[in-house]
């Protein structure tokens, strides 16, 4: 098994997607995994899985964010073709809860749960993973998806609680590494503590990463997660390469 996967990017953010997949191949990059904020970018991602098969897969989701933009009919809308879409999807993603004050202001905790709820029922429905955002809400995301009884499940970028970290490592869930690896101390933390066995690589480009130098994220900067994670584990990068790249296939039912 060659190549890493991007697990969590935001495709229908790039402006030159052809340039983008082709440094990602050149990078080393075997897939990525496109998510879904909405219904626009959700369409976009199933149009990009057929423009590019076997390379990008698509994923289908509301995030939280969104969810305050949307009056009862749009929301309607958007759960309606994830629910008559999923089956052609990787993952159900991305999803979650998310505390920022900026977002509750415009969606509270009660409606961003309820609006979750919803959704992770299409994935037990589905049979499908789930790719969640849990930004400052980590406690309260674990109980959701332990409530619902999902199964199969990855907290994208995640920095909270080393408790919470243990009791999602004993459900069975991953985490993913991004390029803030590289700086960012509970990012940093959260990776050595995990097992490598429970571990993703990640880039959630378009992301600006950076402290001193900011740049503008795209899937072949998986390479630089895999780096820092490879140095935070005290691991050679082809070993975790290949034991990252299996986590994936194996959680998203990859066919590489």
């Amino acid at each position: 098994m060659n190549g890493l996967i991007d697990t969590h990017a935001h495709l229908d953010e790039m402006e030159d997607l052809d340039s983008t997949v082709e440094r990602a191949r050149l990078a080393g990059v075997a897939g990525i995994i496109a998510m879904g904020q909405d219904l626009s970018s959700n369409v976009k991602n199933l149009e990009m899985s057929a423009r590019y098969p076997s390379f990008v897969y698509p994923a289908l989701g509301l995030h939280p964010w969104a969810i305050g933009r949307l009056d009862d009919t749009q929301l309607e809308r958007n759960i309606g073709f994830i629910s008559d879409n999923l089956h052609r999807s990787v993952t159900l993603g991305e999803v979650g809860l998310d505390y920022d004050k900026r977002v509750l202001k415009t969606a509270g905790k009660d409606a961003q749960k309820e609006v979750l709820r919803r959704l992770l029922a299409l994935a037990l429905r589905h049979d499908k993973p789930v790719s969640l955002h849990s930004r400052y809400a980590w406690k309260d995301a674990l109980q959701e998806v332990v409530s619902a009884g999902i199964r199969k499940l990855v907290f994208h970028w995640y920095t909270g609680f080393s408790s919470t970290l243990t009791e999602l490592i004993e459900a069975g869930y991953y985490i993913s590494a991004t390029p803030a690896a590289e700086y960012h101390d509970e990012h940093r933390r959260a990776i050595r503590e995990v097992p490598v066995e429970r571990l993703l690589l990640e880039t959630d480009c378009p992301v600006y990463y950076g402290r001193e130098q900011r740049y503008r994220s795209q899937p072949s900067d998986v390479v630089r997660s895999l780096k820092a994670a490879a140095e935070i584990k005290g691991m050679d990068e082809i070993s975790l390469a290949g034991i990252a790249t299996a986590n994936a296939v194996q959680l998203f039912a990859l066919p590489l």
